[in-house]
């Protein structure tokens, strides 16, 4: 089985791994920042980079502000607009470099599908027991990654039955510990032969939030054809995650090491 990118680029067990940087927050809303870090970003050997594609409206209820009423504001600062993300799309489109980004709304999915060229569409671990967002997705025949992080294997399962359902089995599966940092002892790599065992005909990956090189160079071994870690050009700036981000020297010495 392989997984297949809008691109064309085919991924398996036995090619070279696939990087994601994991851009998230790291930006802080400035797009002259983000530019500089996807610019860095293929300069050390990564293949895509991704954002998030969330609003104050999207990701969080009205409820839950309610009782943190700081994160709006947070969100807020740290979120690109519809407008910045496709010229975010835009400019690694002219550099030759993936653009991806995970939507938490059907809205953002359409916005990104038929503006932006995204190399797939990412699926947060928030998201994985939200069928009928799922369904949606996988509807739209898009590469879909789908993280795993926090859910049962029950959950796992249903998750991608149901994107299977719509006829679409272009999923890439990540084992991801969501912790930040992930201490070792908890990682739990062996779990991507169990992932494997469940889903036969779709290809492993894995989210990393370690703060080492050896998981991810370890997940490679294992099988997993695609990483994704949190990406930074200064992890000392005090930011929602940026702490916990890796900085290009480090980001180019774990890809130089899984290949």
């Amino acid at each position: 089985m392989k997984f297949k990118l809008l691109d064309g680029t085919e991924l398996d067990s036995q090619s070279q791994p696939y990087f994601v940087a994991e851009l998230n927050t790291s930006h802080f809303g400035d797009l002259n920042i983000a530019k500089a870090m996807i610019t860095k970003a293929k300069e050390i050997g990564a293949d895509c980079v991704k954002f998030q594609s969330w609003t104050a409206d999207t990701l969080y209820s009205e409820d839950y502000y309610k009782g943190n009423p700081i994160a709006k504001r947070f969100i807020k600062k740290y979120s690109l607009s519809s407008d910045e993300l496709k010229e975010l799309a835009v400019f690694c489109e002219e550099i030759n470099m993936g653009f991806a980004s995970t939507p938490y709304s059907v809205q953002e999915v359409d916005f990104l599908l038929n503006e932006c060229k995204p190399r797939f569409i990412k699926i947060a671990s928030m998201d994985l027991n939200n069928i009928e967002f799922l369904e949606y997705i996988g509807r739209t025949g898009a590469p879909i990654i789908l993280s795993t992080g926090m859910g049962s294997e029950e959950e796992i399962i249903r998750a991608v039955e149901a994107i299977t359902a719509t006829g679409n089995t272009n999923i890439c599966v990540l084992h991801c510990v969501s912790i930040y940092p992930a201490p070792d002892e908890i990682i739990n790599l062996s779990y991507i032969n169990r992932l494997k065992e469940l889903f036969p005909n779709n290809v492993i990956g894995y989210s990393d939030h370690s703060e080492g090189e050896e998981a991810p160079v370890s997940s490679v071994a294992l099988g997993a054809c695609l990483i994704e870690r949190h990406f930074t050009l200064d992890s000392e700036k005090i930011g929602m995650d940026n702490q916990m981000s890796t900085e290009p020297e480090f980001f180019s010495r774990i890809i130089t090491k899984c290949k």
